[in-house]
């Protein structure tokens, strides 16, 4: 692998992702659990990067630019079939934000990521899902004052302003909220236990 490739290479995974994901919206599928062909999608970036991971270390802005430092990020944060991996990169990104080579509010999504699938209480209030009332609310955290206040510390705008933009973004992108939330809740339970998330 040529190292002046990579930061294109990284990007080109980005917008498979993304043309994708415009694909199924406007096919009326994204909401539909995770589509087969998205995760195969999700698994094949998540394989990629890691190789390029292994050579040049956390792809870091220094390292492949703003587009593609971004364009990894969003590749890890989907990976989500792949536990081992988001935690590798969490943990390496951990280093490079203490470095402060990388932005603490991408470290911040991608560890509330990983705690959601745990089952954990997230400290930032950054991943969301449907709620008893049909509406988009943040999963499971300790308290929204120490979430305002971990949140604001680091750049980003309050809960409640982010419930707004959330609910917002889903109604745009015609998602609606899951015909059988139980049922839903039970397969989401499932799927963590297949991939490893939970035992």
């Amino acid at each position: 692998m040529n190292h002046q490739d990579i930061p294109e290479l990284i990007i080109t995974l980005q917008n498979a992702d993304l043309e994708l994901r415009e694909k199924l919206i406007s096919e009326g599928k994204l909401g539909e659990g995770y589509n087969s062909e998205m995760e195969a999608l999700h698994n094949h970036n998540a394989d990629k990067l890691n190789e390029i991971i292994n050579i040049i270390g956390f792809p870091t802005v220094e390292k492949v630019g703003n587009e593609a430092a971004y364009a990894a990020w969003l590749v890890i944060q989907h990976s989500i079939v792949k536990p081992e991996f988001m935690k590798k990169c969490a943990q390496l990104l951990e280093i490079e934000v203490r470095n402060k080579k990388a932005d603490f509010r991408n470290l911040a999504y991608l560890k509330d990521r990983i705690a959601t699938f745990e089952n954990q209480p997230q400290l930032y209030g950054t991943q969301f899902d449907w709620d008893e009332n049909g509406e988009l609310s943040p999963n499971h955290f300790d308290d929204v004052e120490k979430v305002n206040q971990r949140r604001k510390s680091i750049g980003l705008n309050t809960l409640e302003e982010q419930k707004e933009i959330i609910r917002a973004q889903a109604k745009k992108e015609n998602h609606s909220p899951p015909k059988d939330r139980i049922l839903r809740k039970k397969e989401m339970e499932d799927w963590k236990k297949s991939t490893g998330w939970i035992k």
